[in-house]
């Protein structure tokens, strides 16, 4: 009898922990070990997440970005020019140092000419400046709002922000044209 009762308790106990864990993870993506919400919610808006990848350089493992985008775009033209919450998430495997983040940002940006030379150029500048070292599981999030501008967050940003959505499509036109995620 007491044989039966232990079992019926254990049996109870690993059902329990099973249903806990998947509560735990239900809503979630995961990329090289890395867990995002599927959807968020930013200024009141729910904004689902639109792609999740891990970048590596070699063969280490660097960061897994996540991009989050209020609309459903079909192509990445639509997702630039939509007037939508929109979200860039990185976070880091590995520790990075403030030049390394500088360097790598500043080369993926500077594929777009708009954000070489003119006003836009000053605003890379300023978004490049507020960057520091970053240590493993730390983020850098970039969130665009409308009607606002974009704001530079995280651990490995002192934290910033630039007004209107000149800089943010230019930036979100850089990243998608190195990282196309729609067809062409």
């Amino acid at each position: 009898m007491k044989e039966q009762a232990l079992r019926s308790v254990a049996r109870g106990l690993v059902l329990s922990l099973t249903l806990v864990s998947g509560v735990a993870f239900a809503g979630q993506k995961q990329v090289g070990g890395v867990r995002m919400p599927d959807s968020l919610t930013l200024q009141g808006r729910t904004v689902p997440l639109a792609h999740m990848e891990l970048h590596k350089r070699f063969i280490f493992k660097v960061y897994v970005w996540s991009l989050y985008l209020e609309d459903h775009p079909r192509s990445a033209s639509e997702a630039i020019a939509s007037n939508c919450v929109k979200r860039l998430h990185f976070r880091f495997l590995r520790d990075i140092s403030r030049s390394q983040l500088v360097e790598s940002l500043r080369n993926g940006l500077h594929r777009n000419p708009d954000l070489r030379e003119g006003p836009l150029a000053q605003q890379v500048g300023v978004m490049l400046g507020s960057l520091r070292d970053v240590e493993k599981g730390g983020d850098l999030i970039i969130t665009y709002t409308p009607g606002g501008g974009l704001e530079i967050a995280g651990e490995a940003s002192g934290g910033v922000f630039i007004p209107g959505k000149s800089f943010a499509d230019a930036l979100f036109s850089a990243w998608l044209d190195v990282h196309p995620i729609f067809p062409r």
